[in-house]
Parts: structure tokens; sequence; C-alpha cells
């Protein structure tokens, strides 16, 4: 019941707001998120969401870096207490739902607003994507981990803000699961890497934001010209939020798996 009353309401009432009013609104929710009284609120998310909630809670600090939670959105932008040991040179960035994925060359055009757009447009100019190359659509369902991690080590030669609609993010409400990431704001990453035969490949990830997202920060550390180590922390959302991939590495997970930050991209869970 509730995805055909948040269909509707995402396609006959918020897609109709001006992007600076989804902007007013989704800030506002965020700042709600940051007062005080709404850590009262953790525990009973994490009751209704998380089968051994105790066991995942226990994961994770608090951004904050203080002992409990100050607020629902400290407890949203958790961090890792340890990290993941990473499984593989090339890994998953992000927790979440893969939504959709295959051959750039493959997938079919996009319906935005009655033009007819390619997998390239996610990226905007500047971004070469190369047709043999393999996209992934991951969306982070409110439940989730919501940091995202680099996939692969190597050297950030690109990055770029699109600015854009703040449309909802889940995947059940669109024929073309991957629309948002078209339409809505995003931080878009090109990381350089050498495969093992030595060649150098390129990594693509487009951060995306939606309806709740105050802000969408990269970490101090992400930077043009800076070396990131596979697995180390990119960006954190703070509410809501999608990543795209598109990795020179075949992923044959199919749409509707779990995927898990540090796991093999062909391996879904």
């Amino acid at each position: 019941m509730r995805q055909p009353i948040l269909g509707i309401f995402s396609w006959g009432v918020w897609s109709r707001f001006p992007a600076p009013w989804q902007f007013v609104f989704s800030r506002l929710t965020a700042r709600l998120c940051e007062l005080g009284i709404s850590r009262f609120f953790i525990w009973p998310y994490a009751i209704l969401n998380y089968v051994d909630y105790v066991g995942y809670m226990l994961q994770f600090s608090p951004e904050s870096g203080a002992s409990q939670y100050s607020s629902f959105q400290d407890f949203f932008t958790r961090k890792l207490k340890q990290a993941r040991t990473m499984q593989a040179d090339h890994v998953w960035p992000c927790d979440g739902l893969l939504c959709e994925t295959g051959r750039v060359s493959e997938l079919g055009p996009v319906n935005v607003k009655g033009r007819q757009h390619s997998v390239n447009a996610i990226f905007g100019r500047g971004f070469n994507i190369p047709q043999q190359s393999f996209f992934a659509n991951v969306f982070l369902h409110n439940s989730d981990y919501h940091r995202i991690h680099a996939p692969v080590m190597g050297e950030i030669v690109n990055i770029v803000r699109i600015p854009g609609e703040l449309r909802f993010l889940r995947p059940w409400l669109y024929k073309q699961p991957s629309l948002p990431a078209f339409t809505n704001e995003r931080i878009n990453v090109e990381i350089s890497a050498k495969a093992p035969s030595g060649k150098t490949q390129s990594w693509f990830l487009s951060i995306v934001g939606g309806p709740g997202v105050a802000t969408i920060e990269l970490d101090e550390a992400v930077k043009v010209g800076s070396t990131v180590q596979v697995g180390q922390e990119l960006a954190l959302f703070r509410l809501g939020s999608t990543c795209c991939m598109v990795s020179p590495v075949m992923i044959d997970s199919y749409p509707g798996t779990k995927v898990l930050m540090g796991d093999l991209l062909n391996i879904g869970r």
C-alpha cells in the first residue's frame, strides 16, 4: 500500500515542484533530523528495519565521534567502527539494492522529459564513457549504510557536480529505474586505475541525491590528483541516495540482489 501512495505523491505532487522548492523542503527535513529530539526515533527505527538490530548497531559509531548518537542524522551518517576487509582489488562502492546493470553499449536509451538519453548523459561533458564498460545502479535504502567508498585503487582525475532536481530514487517508481540519475543533483567522480596488464582504465561513479538530502559531502581527501585506496571512503549522504558506477570489470550480479561495500563485483547478496 505504501509504494502506490508514494508513487502517486512522487508523480502527482513532488515532481511538479520546481527544483528550488524541492531543495527547500529537503533542507527542512534534514534540519528536523538534526534536532536532538530526533534521536528518540533511532531505536524504534532500528528494531523495525534490522532482524539483529543490536548486532547491527554495534558495527557502527556516531559520525560526531560521541559515545551516543546525538540525532537521527548522526545515526543516518554513521561510520563503521572497523574497516571492512576488501575481498578483491575491485569491489562494490556501497551497500544497497542493485536495481539495474548491463554493458553500456547494450543498455537502451532513457526517456527524460521527451528526449532520449544514453548512460553518458548521467556523467555529462568531460567524461568519456567506454561503450564496452559495465554499468550498475545501486539504490541505498534508508536503512542502508550511507557512505560511498572507492571501488578500486587509483588516481582521481575528474570531479564534477551537476545541479538538478531531487526526484524520488526508489526504483519501483519508474519503468526505467535509473531515471533519477539523469535528472537529479549529483557528483560525478572518475578514477584512473592500472589493470593487472599495466593498462590504464577509468572507473566512474555518479553519487545521486534525492528528496531529504541536505547535501552530498565529499571527503576532504577526495580531490583531483589525489590517490585513493580500494575501499577508501569518498563521500556521504545526509538522507537518501543512489550510486551509479561504470566499471571496466564485468559485473554479472542480477538486479534485485543486495550488494555490500567491499564485496566482489560479481557476487550479490
